[in-house]
């Protein structure tokens, strides 16, 4: 991290402590010797800012500041570093631009300087200080175009519609009308509610192009806030006769279209704009997440999205972010394997797409593709080095394809690669680690790596769930195994995983009434095969043993290839 953030900060609180005496600092004579010292001391500040050498410039203008607090040149620089300062206080902004004033005061004919000032106060919200800056800065530069439309937007910003278009026309009158005046002047007579004056402008503009397809559909778009659906319709086919192909003219028809309910003109009119050439790339995928956002909302199923996604790739084949939006929305469907694809084509284009990789790990893992998995990992590890995060899906992956010794390498090289004083993180790594190991059936090993993760983080909750699991299974120590599941469900009461953990810790102490109680609260939340199949165990040693059964085959619905579950279905006598 560079110095100089630290040097800032040491310079504010030095600053902090000057402000609070610059009442008592005017009434109190700075010597010649030390005004010229902070003079030289501020023009060398300059020097080291204009170098890029940043500590220097924030220590530099620090000290001038504290030998002359009345030099209203260094101490506009000193409020301008406080309004630049990450997550800065709003107390801090008033008093930056309170530092700022009394430059503006003493020479408001700065012209960057009183613009800054002007511009810091709008963006703060105080638009009459900001309006009152840009006023006397054009008093001393009359008939600057910049300054002009600053002060144009300072009276409309301020309420002042009225003379922020008597600027405007001035501005028109000296520099020639445009687009830009005209939409402003509009903007204005909208905000007064006068359907007449806006109207009235878009006219004018629109008469020195009758034929020009945006001033038609502009007018449209002015007719149609005013409710005049007729007079919007009529400026709009103007607009397209002009610009058959203008694709911004089908996404107006199609909201048309959408406002008067007639869905079958709305998705003609989608189509129309997404098949238009002229209409760029980005309008058009905007244009279709809002298109998927609303059918998703309306729970369509019909494949009118995966049409024109094929539209728009046949267009665009070499577009990657029409693929990866095509892939988030197949993802959204729960189609993981067509998500894959679509992801794996925008790769092809883009291959250095870090995100892109990464994302494209965790599709495989979601759709238990492991081996796939750990391959993108090792792709996207080309870009991102030093991920942890994509380490910790490796070792994940080797776990679920039982690759055990291989996640334990992989946390290893997780654990080298982490901060020491990553305590958290550790004590993730040195769980994941103990989840390994048990299924070795290395309990000392499992054992210890919990007990690590635990001294490093007392309050990880994954580690409590896992541990008091480890614990239950093997019916050892079971009134700590209680204590900890009952912290890590307390902090995350929705959790059905965590339930079920508290539900097996009662159950191996046969504490059957409070393990059925909290068992059906898990299966309540969610729909697992594992919770079902400990709903049937517990069932079965409360004596409901045809419910049992129901649940043990609701479990092997999920998970059709477990002999166990198998067994316990067929013979019904598994506990017997």
């Amino acid at each position: 991290m560079r110095r100089y953030f630290a040097i800032f900060t040491i310079a504010l609180v030095a600053l902090t402590a000057v402000a609070g005496k610059d009442e008592a600092a005017v009434g109190k004579a700075v010597s010649l010797a030390d005004q010229r010292k902070a003079e030289y001391i501020f023009m060398e500040a300059q020097k080291q800012k204009l170098a890029d050498n940043f500590d220097a410039f924030y220590d530099l203008l620090s000290y001038a500041h504290e030998l002359d607090p009345g030099n209203t040149a260094i101490s506009y620089y000193m409020g301008m570093c406080l309004l630049k300062m990450n997550n800065t206080t709003k107390e801090r902004c008033e008093q930056a631009l309170e530092l700022m004033k009394g430059h503006f005061e003493a020479q408001p004919e700065d012209l960057y300087e009183t613009t800054f000032y002007s511009d810091a106060n709008m963006q703060l919200g105080h638009p009459e200080e900001a309006l009152r800056a840009i006023k006397v800065l054009n008093e001393h530069n009359p008939n600057r175009l910049e300054l002009q439309v600053r002060l144009a937007e300072a009276y409309s910003r301020s309420g002042d519609f009225v003379q922020s278009n008597i600027t405007l026309d001035s501005i028109a009158t000296l520099f020639g009308k445009s687009i830009q005046i005209t939409s402003n002047k509009i903007e204005n007579y909208m905000a007064m509610n006068d359907s007449v004056g806006a109207l009235k402008e878009m006219r004018s503009m629109l008469a020195t192009a009758p034929q020009n397809d945006s001033y038609n559909l502009a007018m449209s778009g002015l007719f149609q806030h005013y409710g005049m659906t007729d007079s919007a319709l009529y400026y709009l086919d103007r607009a397209q006769e002009y610009a058959p192909d203008n694709g911004l003219i089908y996404l107006t028809r199609a909201e048309y279209c959408n406002q008067a309910g007639d869905s079958a003109g709305y998705e003609q009119q989608i189509y129309n704009a997404l098949t238009a050439e002229q209409l760029d790339v980005d309008t058009k995928l905007g244009v279709l997440l809002s298109y998927i956002r609303e059918r998703l909302s309306q729970e369509d199923t019909t494949q009118r999205i995966n049409k024109l996604f094929t539209v728009l790739i046949q267009q665009h084949p070499h577009e990657a972010k029409i693929h990866q939006l095509y892939s988030e929305y197949l993802y959204a469907r729960k189609d993981y394997k067509g998500a894959i694809e679509q992801l794996g084509y925008s790769l092809d284009v883009n291959p250095t797409d870090a995100d892109g990789w990464r994302n494209m790990v965790i599709l495989n893992m979601i759709d238990d593709n492991y081996a796939d998995a750990i391959k993108a990992s090792e792709k996207a590890l080309e870009y991102n080095p030093d991920n942890l995060e994509l380490y910790r899906y490796v070792a994940g992956c080797y776990h679920q394809m039982k690759s055990y010794s291989k996640a334990i390498s992989t946390y290893m090289k997780i654990l080298e690669l982490t901060d020491s004083t990553d305590v958290e993180q550790r004590s993730d790594i040195f769980t994941g680690m103990g989840d390994t190991y048990s299924e070795l059936g290395d309990s000392a090993k499992t054992v210890e790596c919990y007990e690590r993760a635990l001294e490093l983080n007392p309050l990880n909750f994954n580690t409590l769930n896992n541990y008091a699991y480890y614990l239950a299974q093997r019916a050892q120590d079971l009134d700590r195994a209680e204590r900890m599941a009952a912290l890590a469900v307390k902090d995350e009461p929705e959790n059905a995983n965590y339930i079920d953990t508290y539900a097996w810790v009662f159950f191996a102490k046969k504490d059957y009434n409070m393990a059925l109680l909290y068992i059906k609260s898990a299966v309540e939340k969610d729909e697992d095969e594992h919770l079902y199949e400990h709903y049937g165990d517990i069932l079965w040693f409360c004596n409901e043993k045809e419910e049992a059964v129901e649940q043990w085959t609701k479990a092997l619905e999920l998970d059709p290839d477990n002999e166990l579950l198998q067994r316990k279905v067929k013979d019904k006598t598994y506990y017997e």
